[in-house]
């Protein structure tokens, strides 16, 4: 009896750790929420059911995205400057790290000499790879260690990247910098290959379960989807929306992939993407998404205007619209 006992501890604390593995890069959780608040240089923190403000932090200008650590204790946040892609005279060079718990600064990591730290993703062994778009290299970065332990040179500027789950590689859009997506072997820290994206891309993600990569077209409501065992084109899917695309989001159960462009927020069954889109208008320049744990909300941080929308996916509605902060680009449940 106790050997059997052992035997389904040993099997559930695997399936936990495959579970944590797989959705590293697709939060969740029921305990807060947390908003990088980037026109507002702030974080947030807010009650996942009232969405009251529980407090804020505020960090130099501009943080614009983050990763959480497994056990959700930890976000990381990059400190990219005050400018914009392209325009960035004054760039940061620091990640900050924070104590989700206590709601605070648990310390800072120097990443200099490398500045412009953007996008970041988060392996199963904790490493983070963050990309420094005026050195144009992907920073892997230790941060029990609090620093810079490599880089890789991907050919093009790099603003935003997508990691596999299983940590075999990533996936870096160069915005209209270089004409495809550079693809990057992150056990030998090389660039592999690259995948052709003739108008440049924005945003790019990975779907949970690691077969497909998601690059949004730079300039056209045009998604491309990639076959990440194959680094090759699929298919390249128009959007409902009359914008450009810039980003998209995949649910952690990966039921559901939400595609970015103008006002407009479009809904896909991942199971399919030929099934019907379904388009739902938010507020004004929408950026992140994340999903509450019911499998069934998701909230879209509009980036524009200061406010949250939240959104029922199976109505394809939105239920409620909430001010917080100046102008969250992304945001997690945890």
């Amino acid at each position: 009896m106790k050997l059997r006992r052992l035997s389904l501890l040993v099997l559930a604390a695997a399936a936990t750790l495959a579970a944590a593995a797989t959705s590293l890069n697709h939060p969740s959780g029921t305990h807060g929420l947390l908003l990088v608040d980037k026109v507002g240089a702030r974080v947030r923190f807010l009650d996942a059911v009232t969405f009251a403000e529980r407090g804020n932090l505020e960090l130099p200008k501009n943080p614009h995205d983050f990763a959480l650590s497994a056990d959700h204790r930890f976000a990381y946040v990059p400190i990219y400057g005050a400018g914009v892609y392209g325009r960035n005279p004054n760039p940061e060079h620091e990640i900050y790290v924070l104590d989700l718990e206590q709601r605070r600064v648990a310390k800072v990591i120097d990443v200099s000499p490398y500045r412009s730290p953007h996008g970041i993703q988060i392996d199963e062994r904790g490493l983070l790879y963050v990309t420094a778009e005026l050195d144009r290299k992907i920073l892997v970065v230790d941060p029990a260690a609090g620093q810079v332990v490599d880089t890789i040179a991907h050919e093009g500027s790099g603003h935003w990247l997508a990691v596999l789950p299983d940590g075999s590689k990533a996936y870096v859009a160069n915005k209209n910098d270089k004409t495809f997506v550079s693809v990057l072997d992150l056990k030998t820290r090389k660039l592999v290959g690259s995948v052709p994206m003739p108008r440049g891309t924005q945003g790019v993600t990975a779907s949970p379960d690691g077969k497909r990569v998601i690059a949004m077209d730079y300039s056209s409501p045009e998604m491309t989807v990639i076959d990440a065992a194959t680094d090759r084109v699929l298919e390249r899917i128009p959007l409902a929306a009359k914008e450009g695309a810039y980003k998209a989001y995949f649910s952690p159960d990966g039921k559901w992939l939400l595609a970015l462009a103008g006002t407009t927020v479009d809904i896909f069954d991942a199971s399919d993407l030929h099934k019907p889109q379904r388009a739902v208008t938010v507020g004004a320049f929408p950026m992140g998404i994340t999903f509450a744990t019911d499998g069934n909300t998701a909230l879209v941080a509009n980036h524009g205007d200061g406010t949250i929308s939240v959104l029922d996916l199976k109505a394809a509605k939105v239920t409620k619209t909430f001010m917080a902060g100046a102008g969250i680009e992304t945001l997690t449940y945890y």
